[in-house]
């Protein structure tokens, strides 16, 4: 762990490759708050990352470009800070590596480092579109006027009637803990057993609008209280984040159950 938070703060671009670059940040703080241990997780799933903008040097000195995928365990002690991921990937620019797999196993070997768990990356990034059909609830004729803080109250489900099906929305909306900057994101409630309330749950989605939490932490928070409020016997959460410094990410919490979606990409990302 780095010393200091790079978030919100003036960094310099790094001049040579720096694995000290990555920051830390324990999964236990974000998770305290919501009565999660991780002892006893209530859920499996991972920080799916998409890599844009990753370039490296070939032996000869010849630049080379690539994308990436990076995934971190949502058990992992740590979550990966943003910023300090993009300039960790930055300071890859001016290094001089064997060969794409040197790339990939150095990246593999430095982020499993910093998140104290396995991670995986591969070069590339999954398509657009849904392997999975989902119904969006954004065109609901409905008023809302709380946007903060998030109120799991206006979760509710109707036990009379159980279903299985995805939802989403793209209205999704929290700001960065550090800096106040809005992030935008689209989200996919998949579930089985009591209907939920589909009005509901959207002015849920919407009172994060003015809510402070990193990106995980609020796809943690949504798992929580949908399956404390409306007990589904199976739930997957997807978050789809917009882009910044070129580096999105994707948390993805569920049931044990669940298989893990097939990744893939919005077009906002």
């Amino acid at each position: 762990m780095t010393p200091a938070l790079p978030l919100g703060r003036e960094v310099a671009y790094p001049a040579h490759y720096d694995p000290a670059l990555l920051y830390s940040i324990p999964r236990a703080l974000g998770r305290t708050a919501l009565g999660v241990w991780d002892e006893a997780l209530p859920f499996v799933g991972y920080d799916r990352w998409h890599a844009y903008e990753l370039s490296w040097l070939d032996p000869r000195g010849k630049p080379q470009m690539g994308t990436a995928t990076l995934r971190v365990p949502a058990d992992s002690p740590n979550l990966i800070e943003s910023k300090s991921l993009k300039l960790y990937l930055n300071s890859f620019n001016a290094h001089r590596f064997d060969g794409a797999d040197a790339v990939l196993s150095t990246m593999v070997e430095d982020l499993s480092q910093a998140a104290g768990a396995d991670v995986a990356a591969e070069f590339g990034l999954p398509p657009f579109g849904d392997a999975d059909e989902a119904e969006s609830i954004d065109a609901l004729d409905i008023d809302i006027d709380r946007y903060g803080p998030p109120d799991p109250a206006w979760l509710k489900a109707d036990p009379s009637a159980i279903v299985e099906e995805t939802l989403a929305s793209s209205l999704l909306k929290s700001n960065c803990p550090v800096t106040g900057q809005p992030d935008w994101a689209s989200l996919r409630v998949s579930y089985r057993g009591p209907r939920l309330d589909r009005a509901g749950l959207l002015r849920y989605l919407v009172s994060f609008r003015d809510h402070a939490e990193f990106h995980e932490q609020c796809v943690e928070r949504i798992f929580v209280d949908v399956m404390a409020r409306c007990a589904p016997g199976s739930l997957s959460v997807e978050a789809r984040y917009t882009r910044r410094g070129g580096l999105d990410i994707n948390p993805w919490r569920a049931t044990p159950d669940r298989t893990a979606p097939e990744p893939r990409r919005d077009p906002r990302q």
